[in-house]
Parts: C-alpha cells; structure tokens; sequence
C-alpha cells in the first residue's frame, strides 16, 4: 500500500461514520434504534440481508475452496439464494405481519419468559464468538497488506506491518461506534454502501485478471482442463475439474442439507428477522428477501471468479503438500487482486473486506442490543416504549456488547482450534435451535415444550454423534460403541446431515401430530397481528426516501474517487478501465438522485394536500 491507497481508506472510514451520524437523527425511539421505525425500503432491507452473510472468512475460506475446487465453492453460496428465495415466499411476510419489534418480542409472546432467555443468552455468546472469529480473520488479512514506517506505535515490530492487536481493536471499534450512534438505520445504510464498495471491488479486478490469462474463452479452456483438489485427512486429492459443480465432500446430498440448514437459518436467526421486520408491509419484507435470494444465485459467479482466475494464473505445484495448498488457497484471493489493482484501488480493496466483516458485526451487534434494551431491560424497569432514555441503554448496550466481541477477537490467537469447534457446535444445532421458531410461524398448537425438546435433543444427540462416536472422541475406546462409531465414521456425512437437519424435523413433526387446542402463545400473537393489520392498512407508515438520496451521493462520492486516481502517474495503464466505471458510477448516481428527489418532492405535495 501506498499513500494514496490509506487515504481511501480514510475516506471510506468517514463516510461510514457521516452516514452513522446522519441517521442518529431519526433515532427519536428504541423502535427507530432497532426497527428503523418500520419505514426501511425494501431494496435497503434486501441489500442489508445479502451483506450479513459475508466476512472476512468469505474471501479466505469461499476463496480458498474456489481456488482448490472451483465450481463447487460457486454452487454452495448459491444455496443461500435457493435458501431464502423459499423464506421469501413462505416465511418473510408472516414475521412483518405478527406486529413485533424485534424477533424476540415473538419469542416471548409465543413461547414465554423462559424461551426468551434461553434464546437471548445462548445465542449471544455463540454469536459473539462466531462473530470475533470473523473480526480476527479480517484482522490477519489487513495487517499482512498496511506496511507502516519504523518508529509507529501501530506497527508490530517483527513484520514491519500494523500490529494485529491494533489492527482489531481500531476496525473493530469503528463499527462499534457508528452502529452505537446510528442504531439500525446505519446498520442498514452502511450495508448498501458497503454493498456498493464490495461490488465494485471485484468488478474491477475481474476484467484486469482475466487480461492476465488471456481472455474469458483461455479461462474457460484452462479451468476445464485443470483438476480440482480435494484436501481429506493429510493428503492432497483430484477430483472432478474447476468446473465440476460437486466435488470431494461437497455432494449433492450436502448441498440439499446446506439449502435446508440455511432456510431454517435465514427465516428464524434473529439478524435476518429483523430486516423483515424493519420494512412498512408484509409485501415489501416478500420483495426484500427476493432481492437477498437473488443477488445469491448470480453473485457467487461473479465475486469468487478471482480466485478461479488466479489458479489458472498461478497453478498449485503437482505433487504439493496438504501445507502448501492450504497457504496458497486461503491467499488465493489477496494475491488475485493485489496482482492487477493499481494504485488506490488497493485501498478500495481493504475497505470491501472491512466492509464485508463489518455488514456482519455491526447487524448482530443491533439485534442483541435490541434485544437486552426492548425484550429484557423495558420490562424490568417499566420505562415506556417511546421513552427517549430506551435509546441511551441501547447505546451503553452496544458499547458494553462490542467491548466483549473485541477482547474475544483479541483472545482468538492464544484460543487455538476453539474456532472449529465453535463452528461444529453451531452447525450441529442451527436447526435444532431455530425449527421451533419457523414452525411456530405455521402451527396453532405447539407450545414453549418444542423448543425444549428439539434444541435439546438436537444438542444430546450432536454431542454423542460429533463428538462422542469420532477417531478421538470420548467414547472410541468404549468397545461396546466400535460399531457405531465404524458405521458412523464411514456416513459422516449422511450421519451429520440427518442429525442436523432431518432429526430435528421429525421431532417437531411428531409434536404436533399428538398435540391439541390452541396454545396461549398463539392466542397471544394473533391479537398483536390484528393490531399491525390495522397500522398496515391505515397506510401511514410509508418507505423513507432518504436512503436513496444517500446511495445516489455515495456513488458520486466513489465515482469521483475513480476519476481522481486516473490523474495518478503510476495508473497510465489502466487510465480507461478507471474512466469506464467512474463515468458508470456517476451516470447511475445521477438517475438515483433525480428519481429519489422528484419522488421525494411529491411526497412532499401530497401530504401538504392531505393536510389542507
């Protein structure tokens, strides 16, 4: 990185806090802090659920599988669009319609005090944990790309770079703040703009890499001819090519089970239920996970094309260890657009990663502090729902909230494997966890019993299967379980997918098949959907205009950062590409602030003539 590549950074870091700022103005209530106020457009709450799912972790470990496998890392992230293209029509407009502020208002609604605690807690320490493993993840990519000169209190003395401890707790804390000051509605409006910048990122490096290799019809011909690589136990092992769409362990019957995982996921986990409830109308919240399902079944081609590209640029050496395909792989993706960046966009290439882990944090971080202020504090204290002092606590509580997730991202370090053993745990119990949730949604009759039950056997079960029946588990040398833990060993797959995802379906399945009546949760929520039926028809919670007049200002912003960096000597080569997409960015800002702004003047007229 050079000097003008940090000041992009720079300047990308103030805009996120101007946006965090601008809409700490709309924050009047704890329902404006963690609801948007119900008036989020659909397209901001859409683009908002598609950055959630990215990290740090999905340039190192989709990258990595990308550069090794190919196709395959292509075909699972477009189960997340499979995956919520089906919550979208089944799912998104029932949570609008039950009437709540947050997800866990439902849960103590339908199910009790006890459910809501029980999810409240749990989920935040594995959300915590997960989430500061993709805070540490970023923090080992940028430090190994920010050199900084001798004598620098940031710099970590052995690798001349920024130090790793500070690398965490300045990113870090950089979300913290504007998600503190701008509640939700920044949360929502730094995705779009980070949506923005990690979209044009790639679209940048793409054509400049496959220049590089003579071509998209050379790509194709050399990703064709080239073996996939499948690493299983300690060695290394071919399978298929770059374009074959399964490969090793990732089958057909995997991602069936990673669609279905992330149904469950999309359509219950309480960050994604947010941005459906965030929306003015059931219509909208269909329309916003529509646009979330589809930009995954197109974008996966688009944003992993570096690292396939870099594998026919730079092959992995025949005969290499299982060492040296896992270090060139989980680079893959640094190294592709670091190969053909020119100077600033480097700096642009940090910020899409910042922003791709930030989208993550900064949305959890909302939702639990919405959660401990709404769903826990209010009822303890009895202060009213539009008390302005709701708002403080839910700043005290992020802050509080985004203090624990930076000492834990610091701790990843000395933690050794607890990151994959927190990555187990969750996978094996996702849909145990958030099925009696979902099925609530549908079912009159199942009481606070189903999720008791199927988390907790879900949680049993998973143990003695992953942990117990394994090589090194604690019962292999139970001779008694040799059978099983063989049978088990040799299914792994097939054994962790039933238990994961079939299982906990059953046993739902069978509780409502011998349970009667209508459940007082039910009773419950169905006169909170009478009241929201009534708000939604009545009309006057309508769609802000403003986070289209900011998108429009922010792509100027980008537009003329672009146009700016054609005036730097070292970028002669790359003088048209830079001019190509600066013109594109500010012809289509252009269009967004003339449509947003009319639209905005006649809203304007209409409510003067309603009010006359």
């Amino acid at each position: 990185m050079v000097t003008i590549d940090y000041l992009v950074v720079l300047v990308y870091l103030g805009g996120i806090f101007a946006v965090g700022c601008l809409f700490a103005l709309k924050n009047k209530n704890s329902a404006d802090m963690f609801a948007a106020g119900g008036e989020s457009p659909w397209w901001t709450s859409g683009l908002s659920a598609f950055m959630t799912m990215f990290s740090a972790n999905t340039f190192v470990v989709w990258g990595g599988i990308a550069y090794r496998q190919g196709l395959v890392a292509v075909m699972i992230n477009l189960m997340y669009g499979v995956a919520a293209l089906l919550v979208g029509y089944f799912v998104a407009g029932r949570w609008k319609r039950m009437g709540v502020k947050t997800p866990a208002e439902y849960i103590q609604l339908r199910f009790g005090n006890g459910a809501l605690h029980f999810y409240t807690w749990f989920m935040t320490v594995f959300r915590m944990i997960t989430t500061a493993g993709a805070l540490y993840a970023l923090g080992r990519i940028l430090v190994t790309l920010m050199p900084l000169a001798e004598g620098n209190l940031l710099r970590d003395p052995a690798t001349g770079n920024l130090s790793l401890y500070w690398g965490i707790v300045i990113f870090s804390s950089i979300v913290v703040i504007y998600t503190m000051i701008g509640g939700l509605w920044a949360v929502l409006m730094t995705d779009v703009l980070q949506f923005i910048v990690l979209n044009l990122a790639v679209l940048f490096v793409i054509p400049l890499a496959l220049s590089r290799v003579g071509g998209i019809h050379a790509f194709v011909d050399s990703a064709a001819a080239t073996p996939a690589l499948h690493v299983k136990a300690s060695e290394v092992v071919s399978d298929g090519t770059l374009l074959s769409p399964i490969s090793g362990d990732y089958t057909l019957f995997f991602l069936a089970g990673w669609c279905a995982i992330h149904f469950f996921m999309i359509g219950a986990e309480w960050a994604f239920v947010q941005r459906f409830i965030c929306v003015p109308d059931a219509k909208s919240a269909r329309k916003s996970t529509y646009l979330f399902g589809i930009l995954y079944l197109v974008s996966p081609v688009i944003w992993l094309l570096p690292p396939l590209i870099w594998r026919v640029h730079t092959p992995i050496p025949p005969g290499a260890s299982q060492e040296v395909v896992l270090r060139m792989s989980e680079t893959a993706y640094i190294d592709a657009c670091q190969s053909v960046l020119p100077v600033g966009m480097v700096g642009l290439m940090i910020a899409a990663m910042f922003s791709a882990t930030a989208s993550m944090v900064s949305s959890q971080l909302n939702v639990f502090a919405g959660v401990m202020t709404r769903d826990i504090y209010r009822p303890i204290t009895g202060v009213q729902e539009d008390d302005h002092k709701l708002v403080v606590v839910g700043r005290i509580i992020t802050v509080a909230l985004g203090a624990v997730l930076i000492a834990i991202a610091l701790a990843y370090q000395s933690l050794g494997g607890a990151e994959k053993v927190i990555v187990t745990i969750t996978e094996m119990v996702v849909v145990g966890l958030f099925a009696p949730t979902l099925w609530s949604l549908f079912s009159r009759s199942v009481t606070s019993q189903a999720v008791w039950v199927t988390a907790g056997v879900s949680l049993v079960v998973g143990i003695f299967v992953r942990f117990g029946l394994q090589p090194t588990g604690f019962l292999s040398g139970v001779a008694a379980f040799k059978p099983m833990a063989d049978w088990v060993q040799a299914n792994s797959s097939t054994v962790n997918t039933f238990t994961g995802v079939v299982m906990p379906v059953i046993i739902l399945a069978v509780m409502q098949f011998f349970t009667r009546g209508v459940a007082p949760g039910h009773q419950r929520v169905a006169q909170r959907i009478s009241k929201e039926q009534a708000l939604e028809a009545s009309g006057r919670v309508r769609a802000s205009r403003l986070p289209a007049i900011v998108v429009g200002w922010a792509l100027v912003g980008c537009g003329l950062l672009m146009l700016a960096l054609v005036l730097v000597p070292e970028n002669k080569n790359d003088r048209g590409t830079l001019l190509l997409f600066s013109s594109g960015l500010l012809g289509l800002a252009v269009l967004i602030l003339v449509v947003s702004l009319r639209g905005l003047a006649h809203e304007k007229r209409t409510r003067n003539i309603e009010e006359i």
